[in-house]
Order: C-alpha cells, then structure tokens, then sequence
C-alpha cells in the first residue's frame, strides 16, 4: 500500500532536548514532539525524534519522509569546549607570528588588564610553517611560490603526525592561485590530511581573521563530516522514502540558509550557528504574521540563551561573530548568547556573592529534578522548587523531583544566610539580568530603544522569565508562539538555500571602476548559480542577493549594505553610497554626507545565491466560547514576591492548548503546554491572538530589582 502522507521535517538539537516539527505537505498540517538529547552521540537523539514523529503521524507504513533540515551543535559545542585538536598552519614567510600577533581585545575591559593572560593560539608556534613567495594585494605574483619548501612543509605535517591543516598566503583574497597549488602538494605529500584554504573559506583581506576563520574552519571539518557523514548513512538504512531514494537532507547554516547535508562538509564553519539562526528565522516569521516587525527573539534552552533583533521581518547579519574565544568573519544572523538556560547552575563566588552559569547541567545529568544524579542547584530547580513549572517535563514522559531540587537550593541558601525562596529568586533574579544584558548589547549598545520592540520567547526556559524582562527593559509587550519549545525545528522549514561569496575589492568612492565592480559581481553571482545548481534548483529559480561593504577613508571596520539589481552604473553607485550614509548615521548617530573631506571607500563586494523553498502555512484560528476557563486544569501554590508581598499564592493552572483567539488570563497563573510553561505574575495580562500566540503586557509600573538580589549580593556574568 502506498504511503499516504508525505511530510517535511525540521529537527533541531539542542544541549538538553532535541525538537521535532513535521509538516504535512498535503494538508499543512504541523505535529511536533521532543526526545531528550544524546549527548554522547548526538545522532542517536536525532533518530530517536525522527521516529517519535513518524508514529505520531501513523507509523512508517503510511509517512513518507520528503526531506530533512537540521541544526546541529556540533561544530559550535567543539569550538566553546575548546577541543580543537592538533592543528597546522601554512602562512607566507614573514607572517609566522599573524596568530601571536592577533587583535588587541582585553576581557571585561582594560581594568582587568594587568591580571589577564593571553589564551594560547589556536596553532602553536612550533607548528607553523612559511612558504616562501608572494602576491600584492592586486594579486600580481611579486615572488613566485616556493614549491620545494611547500613540499618541505607537508612532509614535515605528515611526519609528525599533524593531519589537520589550515593554508593562509599573503593577498590570496585577490588570487588564489599559490594556495591552490599549496593544497595541490599537500594532496600529494600527506594525503590523509584535512586541509582548508582560506580563498575557498574567507576571500576578503585582513589577515588575522582569515588565518583564524580558515583554521577554526579545519578544526570542525573532520567532526563534523563524520556526524552528518553517521546520519546519512542511517537514514539510508531506516528507508523512510518507501521506494528507495535516499531522502533529500540539509544542515542548517549560520547565514539563516540551509545546504545539504553532501555540500555542508566542505564548508563545515557555515554551521557554527546552526540552530539559533532557525529559531531566530522561525520567530521571525511567526511574529511577522502577528502584526510585529520590529521585535526581539529570545530562545532560551538548556545551557544558553540566544537573542537576536528583527527589522521588517528580517533578522540581521553580520560577519564580525565569535564562538567562544575564536573570531569568525562568516556571514551569519548576528546573535548575542549569555549562559542562562534551564541548566545554567547557580555557585557562590569566593567573594560570597551569588552567581549563575555560564557553566550548565546539560542534559546528563541535568538539574538536580532531574534524578539523574545532578548535585548543583540550577535555574529549573528554582522555577520547580517556586512552583512556577509543574513537576513533569514533556506532559509528564520526564517526573521532576521538587524535593531533591529544595534541597539542593537549601544547601546554597544555608551558605549565603538566607532562605530558601530567597535563594530561588534570588537565582532566577541574575538569570533574568543576564539575559536583559544580552538583550541591552543588541539594543541600546547598537542605536536602538529596546522599549520601541515585541519580545518573541521561544524555546524550552524561553517564556520563565517574560515578566521580568517585561519589568526591566520596559518592553512593549512578549510574543509567545505556539509550540515555542520547537520554534527552531520549524525555523528549519522555513529557510531558503543560501550560499555566499564574497571577494575584496579596495577602492575610493570617487575613483571607482565600475567596469571592474560589474566583473567581481557578475564572477561571484556565477558561483553562486553554480552552487545553486548543484542543489537542483533551475536557474530561472536562481535568486541574487548583491551587497557592498563600505566606510570612510581611515576607518577600521565597515557597513555593510544593499547593491540594487540592475547595471552597475553612476546611478547605481550613487545609490550605494546613499545607502551607506543613512545605514552609518543609524548606527552610529552621524555621517558625513556632503563632506568633501571625507571620502567614502568600497571595500568588499558579496552575492549570495538563495534558492526558495515553499514555506509553511501559519492558519487563523476559531475563536472560542465561555472564556479562559475552559482550559483551566487545577491549582497550586506558586511564590511570586511582586509588591513587597512575597509568598506563595493559590494560582489557576492553564492547560494552553485548550486555550482559543480572544481568552484573556490576569496574573497571577500559570500556562502550561507539553513543551513549555508561562509562569504569569501579578500585574500582567496574557489574551490569545488569532494565530494561538500568547501576548503578555505588563499593567502596571515596572518594579526595580527584588529584595532577594540584593539580599544575596548577586552578580550578573555581565558584571563579573
């Protein structure tokens, strides 16, 4: 019998649990589910929540699974726990130190200064090589390539045992001719090593955060082709087509663009910020559809929190992102992460103040609720020892143990002297400040009034704090989507394919060759159609998107904005430099529009190819009838400390799902749902629009910081 339902999936794998969104192509149906993460092997939680979803949906005999989209940590939980393995580095002789050399960048500021140590370089000296040879930065060959000591060099990689290598030559941005053939004899003299070339990784000049971009790039590559290497192979096995075809399966890329899974090992740093970048797309596209376009994503899981800004409907981007201590120049969505997920744990400092994360539980063995042998007091355990979450996760396939969590706060709030609710705010206290710090860096500290924006919260732990942050950043008003523990796995069928490329061409607004702009642009839009190409879109489905980093002469860092469609002209160029003087008084409050002393310079010229994919349909719903207290399940006592009246309340219990368009919820409640809960405190109001999202809006003045913060003297990970 032929299988009767056809279904696209998102997956997305998160620290604690790895979320599940199919949707049906026939009906536009949505089924959504959770399965625990592996950490161990990330790839079995990935098949365990291919499979729940199937027999969700009937079974393997009546689904037919048309295509996967994943996002994945891996490359980006490599790179923050720092096992980079034994890398090499090729540079031009004379440029052995670049990484020694690096970027001036003092942590906390320069009053930590005379107490900080340089971290050790991604490549030890001792295992860099030079060749000699050089181009300038036109790309004409000054010296030609020294291929003896090229050889010299791969050899020696070889003979100590160094498979994995990074190549960075002088001005290869501008021909990457040398490289190339550096690679060439690196096939021939060590042909079980892993290289990247930085033409192929970053072709746009500044040296340092190209060497470290091509060599953070070579790290991930091996890992990363063995684990979607280790999932094709077993989604071949698991035959989920039904007529043998392998099924069609992409990687979510950091760029807000997903690749498959064939091409994606040969670029593997595009994935670094894999699944934020879906759940930032996904909030977009939800809120968007919900009358916002000005809004701000939060995707609270179980290690981190992820924000991110949405203009018109559209996350923005940027190339000057980090992963832990490595800079990257990547395009990718521009996301802020702080350490305050559900598993971030609560420690005193050997000051004696109270602090929360960076460091987390995970998923093994998680908060100490979880019965899995966890000892350190986390942000669930508070939200549980508080009431505010029930005492089950997934609608009750994972028990939560509030008494072990009460004792682990206790132990805590015996060493600060205080009590044990004290304690438990206190912990949710610094949460919520660490992620309206995040939320302030993407904000204030980029020219915009947080208070003009929505919040969208998604994710497991995303909506346990909206009231707060409602109170401290003085917000419009939060966003809380349908489902919002899968916001990222249905971001995944949300996005388009994307490719970029991007080449340096320095030049003076005023001595621009327009000729030579038209002939990068036309070269970068060929790759990208080829590209395009190999993902089997046709090329009248071929879409372009050309944009142009620029700045004033003497500046360090550029702006980058919108090349218009068309011939590159006058017009055209007058248009961009337009653009860049509105795009720099927005960021930074002033230009110099009109200012002959102040010329404007082209730097870099970027295409990206994007291929469309059809998008899910997000449907109005019914409205419904007798109020909000249909979905009523029940009460508990719950400890909220708004108006100096701290203590725990009798408070109605919600079941979400049987909520309906027009049910309004006066605080205090709580609203729960298989994946998520809204713990709704006194003074604020939730309604359900007519798409099933939560809006909460404070009604009344924002409160100041509780007593239990400054009881316990907390301190915010900003602050440290």
């Amino acid at each position: 019998m032929a299988r009767q339902r056809r279904v696209r999936i998102g997956i997305d794998t998160g620290g604690t649990f790895t979320d599940v969104v199919a949707l049906d192509e026939n009906t536009g149906e949505l089924v959504t589910t959770k399965t625990p993460s592996t950490p161990a092997d990330p790839a079995d939680g990935f098949m365990n929540g291919i499979a729940k979803v199937v027999d969700l949906l009937g079974g393997s005999a009546r689904v037919e699974v048309a295509s996967v989209s994943h996002g994945t940590t891996v490359a980006t939980n490599q790179l923050l726990e720092d096992k980079i393995g034994r890398l090499g580095f090729i540079t031009t002789e004379g440029y052995e130190y670049v990484l020694e050399i690096a970027r001036q960048a003092v942590p906390d500021g320069y009053g930590n200064s005379y107490f900080w140590v340089k971290p050790d370089r991604i490549v030890p000296v001792d295992r860099v090589r030079a060749v000699g040879g050089r181009l300038d930065h036109t790309g004409a060959e000054v010296r030609p390539l020294d291929e003896e000591q090229a050889r010299a060099a791969a050899r020696w990689f070889r003979e100590q045992g160094v498979d994995t290598i990074g190549v960075c030559l002088l001005h290869s941005y501008a021909d990457p001719g040398h490289e190339e053939r550096v690679r060439d004899i690196l096939r021939e003299e060590h042909p079980d090593a892993v290289v990247s070339i930085s033409s192929e990784v970053l072709r746009e000049y500044r040296e340092y955060e190209r060497s470290m971009t091509t060599l953070v790039d070579a790290a991930v590559k091996p890992r990363v082709a063995r684990y979607v290497g280790g999932i094709r192979a077993r989604l071949d096995a698991a035959r989920l087509t039904g007529d043998g075809r392998r099924v069609p399966f992409s990687i979510m890329k950091s760029n807000g663009g997903v690749l498959s899974a064939e091409e994606i090992v040969h670029q593997p740093i595009t994935t670094v910020l894999s699944g934020p970048a879906a759940g930032a797309l996904g909030a977009a596209l939800i809120a968007g559809r919900a009358g916002f376009d000005r809004v701000l994503t939060l995707d609270g899981g179980g290690t981190s929190t992820d924000v991110s800004v949405v203009l018109d409907g559209e996350p923005g981007l940027t190339t000057e992102g980090s992963i832990g201590r490595y800079p990257s120049k990547i395009p990718m969505i521009d996301i802020v992460t702080v350490g305050a997920g559900g598993g971030s744990v609560a420690w005193i400092s050997p000051e004696g103040t109270l602090k929360v994360g960076p460091r987390s539980a995970g998923a093994d063995p998680g908060p100490i609720c979880y019965g899995n042998g966890g000892t350190e007091p986390t942000i669930t355990d508070a939200h549980v020892l508080l009431g505010r979450i029930p005492p089950h996760l997934l609608g009750g396939e994972i028990a939560l143990d509030a008494g072990a969590a009460r004792e682990g706060v206790a132990k805590l709030a015996d060493e600060l002297g205080i009590g044990v609710e004290q304690a438990a705010t206190g912990i949710l206290e610094i949460s919520a400040w660490n992620q309206a710090n995040a939320l302030r860096q993407i904000t204030v500290q980029r020219g915009l009034d947080v208070r003009d924006f929505h919040m969208a919260t998604f994710g497991g732990s995303g909506s346990l704090l909206l009231c707060r942050l409602i109170d401290i950043l003085g917000l419009a008003g939060v966003i809380v989507p349908r489902d919002p523990g899968n916001v990222s796995a249905f971001g995944l069928l949300t996005v388009d394919v994307k490719n970029d490329y991007v080449r340096t061409h320095v030049a003076r607004h005023a001595d621009l060759d327009l000729a030579s702009v038209a002939d990068v642009l036309a070269e970068l839009t060929e790759s990208a159609a080829l590209a395009l190409d190999k993902e089997d879109f046709a090329r009248a489905d071929h879409h372009y998107a050309r944009t142009a980093d620029l700045r004033y002469f003497g500046q360090a860092y550029e702006v980058r904005v919108p090349v218009p469609d068309g011939d590159v002209d006058a017009a055209l160029a007058e248009e961009v430099a337009d653009a860049f003087h509105d795009a720099h008084r927005a960021l930074y409050g002033y230009d110099f529009r009109g200012d002959a002393g102040q010329q404007v310079e082209w730097v870099n010229l970027r295409v990206t190819g994007i291929g469309r994919i059809r998008r899910p349909e997000l449907r109005e719903l019914p409205a419904g009838s007798g109020g909000a207290d249909r979905a009523l399940t029940g009460r508990r006592g719950v400890y909220f400390d708004e108006g100096g009246a701290a203590g725990y309340r009798d408070t109605p219990v919600y079941w979400r799902p049987d909520l309906a368009p027009g049910d309004r919820i006066e605080g205090p409640a709580v609203i729960e749902e298989f994946g998520s809960t809204i713990p709704l405190h006194p003074g604020f109001t939730a309604r359900i629009d007519g798409y099933g999202n939560v809006l909460v809006t404070a009604e009344r003045t924002a409160t100041t910081t509780t007593t239990a913060t400054t009881t316990t003297t907390a301190t915010t990970e900003q602050e440290r």
